[in-house]
């Protein structure tokens, strides 16, 4: 099937363009949005001063020592992209996102209707520039690859390539562009560097050798890309508020308003084909302030479910307080939807799960919403600190990210029991002297004994201790623990810290 001619918009540095919208940050302000400790993306003016996408973020600093550093949120890139979806969506329709902060669609239609494919790219780029996407670039080619790639290039706002000279356009380009890290390692030690020396191999023999993953790739990088742009359904607009006015100030007044609201929230999910199972609800009071929350279901909302959060975060915002005033406005919006068709009863109804989530939610109405926890695991060096607790029906949110690098934490496996606040103990040696930890991390002796509260255990092995400075540049918050493992001669496993001179039992292994 021959490459289908695709406009491709590409929004540069959309990590960054994103972090500005969301926090209202300068735009002139020198920005780096960082996954796994390196720069994934960063603003002009931190690239000015030398900072590049792969930079581990402590070089990034050197170089930039004003650099304004936050962490990627996919999340939030993606639904800070979402009105520019809809804007452009005012004026063509059948787009395809590819990224967040990149889209394409088909160019037969808006060639046609604009009178050509340059003058389409045009009315495109005019309706960005309104959006507040002043470094937009638009790639017109055969296919979607080849069009991302030229709107990635640079150098012009609007790059054209012309029909069937797409093999041509890529043949000079790197074989990284095909952003497969290992298969351009291999083509590279083939001496295969460019994408017009891997498009020139036999095809049966890339296809043996490499695979169809392998075959896919190189028909991209012969210009015959076959894929058709997947336009996307725009959301419906499954939102719903309602206005009190005057303001209502008590609880069970306001529950008995939002009943229609409710209802209508989830007659038009089922119209939908749609059920809910993370839900935001929006409150807004007299004096603008704004109580804000996400709840979560095992299965699905239902009208009742929605009442019940409402309430429950009235109170909550009552006694936290994040509302000083009478209620003017609720808003309710599906912050994650399912197929309906998933979430019907079974033949003998919903379960133990369903029964155990209606017992806690009723637990939670009558003793509050933080009487109910479930735990999480978090990020973190001490076991305490990996403890996350969210109330019952809310999204968890960490206060440190698990998928980041913990150097110092505590090696698998975790502790079954960990004590909070931690024990203090004594830790002897064989000669009766208490331990310690020099500079360099050595302990002062072999531990034999443990002794807390009258008690004592004899050690029978230990781990080599570690030490763990935290927060290190900052003399207020700064600590320093070294961390030891030690097995009693009743082969239960024990975790021993020594802070600020005084040693702690922190877990028990089980």
């Amino acid at each position: 099937m021959p490459a289908e001619r695709v406009m491709a918009v590409l929004c540069p540095d959309w990590p960054v363009h994103s972090a500005i919208r969301l926090h209202g940050l300068p735009a002139e302000a020198p920005i780096a949005i960082i996954e796994t400790g390196r720069v994934y993306s960063s603003s002009v003016a931190a690239r000015a001063e030398g900072v590049r996408t792969g930079l581990k973020l402590r070089e990034a600093q050197s170089r930039c020592p004003e650099l304004l550093v936050l962490p990627r949120k996919p999340d939030e890139e993606a639904r800070s992209f979402e009105p520019v979806l809809a804007g452009l969506e005012e004026f063509v329709t059948g787009l395809q996102v590819l990224r967040p902060g990149s889209c394409a669609l088909k160019a037969k239609g808006p060639a046609a209707y604009y009178g050509s494919e340059e003058e389409a790219a045009l009315w495109l780029l005019d309706r960005l520039d309104e959006l507040g996407v002043t470094a937009a670039r638009i790639g017109v080619a055969d296919g979607v690859f080849t069009a991302e790639i030229a709107a990635g290039l640079g150098g012009r706002r609007i790059r054209r390539v012309p029909e069937g000279t797409a093999a041509a356009f890529l043949s000079p380009l790197s074989v990284g562009v095909l952003e497969d890290d290992r298969l351009a390692t291999l083509l590279r030690r083939l001496g295969i560097p460019t994408l017009g020396d891997f498009a020139a191999m036999d095809a049966e023999a890339v296809r043996d050798r490499l695979g169809e993953h392998g075959a896919r790739l190189h028909s991209l990088a012969s210009g015959l890309d076959s894929r058709q742009v997947q336009a996307r359904v725009p959301p419906a607009d499954l939102e719903r508020s309602i206005d009190f006015e005057p303001a209502v100030e008590r609880i069970d007044q306001v529950a008995f308003g939002v009943r229609t609201l409710a209802d209508e929230f989830i007659g038009a999910l089922t119209a939908a084909k749609l059920v809910c199972t993370a839900l935001r609800v929006e409150l807004e009071s007299e004096r603008g302030e704004v109580s804000d929350r996400v709840w979560l279901h095992p299965r699905s909302f239902t009208a009742e479910d929605v009442v019940d959060r409402i309430r429950w975060q009235l109170q909550g915002a009552s006694t936290e307080p994040a509302l000083s005033s009478g209620i003017v406005s609720v808003r309710l919006e599906p912050e994650s939807v399912d197929s309906i068709g998933n979430h019907e009863e079974g033949l003998f109804g919903g379960g133990p799960d369903e029964r155990i989530h209606h017992s806690l939610s009723r637990l939670q109405g009558m003793l509050g919403r933080s009487a109910v926890l479930t735990a999480a695991v978090g990020g973190g060096r001490a076991p305490a600190d990996r403890a996350t607790l969210t109330p019952w029906g809310e999204r968890v949110l960490h206060d440190r990210q698990p998928e980041l690098p913990w150097p110092g934490s505590l090696p698998h496996p975790a502790p079954a029991t960990v004590f909070e606040p931690p024990r203090p103990v004594s830790l002897f040696a064989e000669s009766g002297d208490e331990l310690s930890v020099d500079d360099r991390g050595f302990l002062s002796d072999s531990p034999a004994l443990v002794s807390s509260g009258g008690r004592s255990l004899s050690v029978s092995s230990w781990s080599v201790p570690w030490t763990v400075d935290e927060r290190w540049w900052d003399a207020q918050r700064s600590s320093r623990a070294s961390r030891i493992q030690i097995v009693d001669t009743a082969g239960t496993g024990w975790l021993l810290a020594l802070e600020h001179g005084r040693w702690w039992l922190e877990a028990r292994y089980d």
